[in-house]
């Protein structure tokens, strides 16, 4: 799937995140922002990883801003951000995280 424009979804509320996806030729790139880095930055590298490879992302910057969402809002939110970001008007349903 190809990141054609930039797109967000989410909030900064407590318990949610907001996601940002960014073009980048070539390239994949997360960063992450959390105030709980230290207990769980590796697990939602992991969740963000394993979401972009199910999507069939190729290149990317995806920024995460965490405020200590669960993984099945990590997921939900990149999905969204990244099916807005690559214009996708219909999607199987199989390819949903």
């Amino acid at each position: 799937m190809n990141i054609l424009r930039e797109a967000l979804a989410g909030t900064l509320e407590s318990g949610d995140a907001k996601i940002k996806v960014i073009p980048a030729d070539g390239i994949t790139e997360i960063v992450i922002r959390s105030e709980v880095m230290q207990q769980f930055g590796q697990q939602i590298h992991a969740v963000a990883v394993q979401t972009l490879a199910t999507l069939g992302v190729n290149s990317g910057l995806v920024i995460i801003e965490d405020k200590g969402a669960l993984d099945c809002v990590l997921r939900a939110r990149i999905q969204c951000a990244v099916l807005r970001a690559a214009e996708v008007t219909s999607l199987d349903p199989e390819k949903l995280v």
